[in-house]
């Protein structure tokens, strides 16, 4: 009898030692990531890349999975749809969609994959109610980060001819390009009390978030003909640095010239001669709150567009926008720029407040009105004081 407990003691031991089935509390959670750019472009794909790397350090058990070049150029006759079948079928738990043209492909993807959780990171389709119940959309207020970068760019110019290198047209470009013409106007009027008529502010977009050759314009020319024309800054608006490159170009031939760059925090590196600062997204926190949320199986899908940390506005985990300074930001020019991001964050530099006119010349706030959130998200023409293209030709 003892040597009959005793064989079934080791027959159990042995059995304890052979691997079983992984229980689905050990499995990662796997999230995945569409990216428009290159993962390591230095603009916004590389900071969305840099925030799910954020996750996968701070979430025990996540792992991310990620397809970048989600572009027609780069990727000609591919779907999001297609691409989120082959994220699905790799695991995929939540999918985050990274750019504004994605729209109408993750809203299909979304109601072809009921149970997985989706985030569009821009997009509006929560708002105006054509989502469906597993898709969210997030983005970070960078209308304040837009408006620090035409304040940096107003205390920089001495021709007073400021100029804006956008990517392609719809409400969310022609907003941010907004929020650039206002915080150089303030800057112009409020701090260095000159007349807003005698402050030039140019537009031009050349088709898409970057250069793709034979379809856009060339940045690199764009910008080019900007620091021609007499404009000494040029703030962009697209995710790659050719504002920085080509005015590094034009200082290296003795032009005083300056550019603000856009969307990843080290922009600047290699550019301190010129480079007045870079607006910048910082993914991870919010990333980290919804993967966190997915992982957890209380994702609740909801229209999320988040202002910065204004308290510590570039501390990486509490701001999803930041302001980094750049080497050619005078020592004055960062002092006033400290006070006026005090004042945005307590609400005493209201920038999107009348009287303001759309760049027709018709009422857009009337003298003491301030706009509401829906006035600036779906903002439908630059200002009047802008000059370059409202909508798409």
């Amino acid at each position: 009898m003892k040597r009959a407990i005793w064989c079934l003691a080791a027959l159990f031991a042995v059995l304890s030692l052979v691997p079983g089935p992984v229980r689905a509390a050990d499995e990662p959670f796997t999230f995945g990531l569409l990216l428009v750019g290159p993962y390591n472009d230095k603009g916004y794909s590389q900071a969305q890349y840099e925030g799910g790397r954020y996750v996968e350090e701070k979430l025990p058990g996540s792992k991310m999975i990620y397809l970048d070049k989600v572009n027609p150029a780069d990727r000609p006759g591919v779907t999001i749809p297609q691409l989120v079948d082959d994220l699905a079928a790799k695991g995929a738990k939540m999918i985050l969609a990274g750019s504004d043209d994605m729209k109408d492909g993750i809203r299909e993807a979304a109601a072809a994959h009921p149970e997985i959780a989706f985030v569009h990171v821009s997009g509006d389709d929560v708002l105006t109610g054509k989502a469906p119940k597993n898709l969210g959309n997030v983005f970070g207020r960078m209308e304040y980060g837009k408006m620090m970068a035409g304040f940096a760019a107003a205390m920089a110019t001495k021709t007073g001819k400021i100029a804006y290198l956008g990517p392609l047209i719809n409400d969310e470009t022609r907003r941010l390009a907004a929020s650039v013409y206002l915080g150089a106007r303030y800057a112009w009027e409020k701090v260095l009390n000159k007349p807003a008529k005698d402050l030039q502010f140019k537009v031009s977009w050349i088709g898409f978030w970057f250069n793709i050759p034979g379809v856009t314009s060339d940045p690199n020319q764009v910008a080019a003909a900007f620091f021609d024309g007499g404009y000494d800054v040029v703030v962009s608006g697209i995710d790659t640095p050719e504002a920085l490159i080509v005015a590094k170009q034009k200082q290296g031939a003795g032009a005083d010239v300056h550019a603000v760059s856009y969307d990843y925090k080290l922009a600047c590196q290699g550019y301190d001669a010129v480079c007045l600062g870079v607006p910048y997204f910082n993914w991870g926190p919010e990333f980290l709150k919804l993967v966190t949320q997915g992982k957890a199986g209380k994702f609740v899908p909801a229209f999320e567009w988040l202002a910065p940390d204004f308290a510590d506005i570039n501390n990486p985990d509490t701001s999803i926008v930041g302001y980094a300074e750049g080497a050619a930001l005078s020592a004055a020019a960062r002092a006033e720029l400290k006070k006026f991001v005090a004042d945005l964050g307590a609400g005493k530099a209201e920038l999107f407040a009348g009287p303001l006119n759309y760049q027709d010349g018709s009422v857009f706030l009337k003298a003491g009105e301030k706009a509401t959130d829906k006035q600036i998200w779906f903002l439908p023409q630059l200002l009047e004081g802008m000059d370059g293209q409202s909508v798409a030709k």
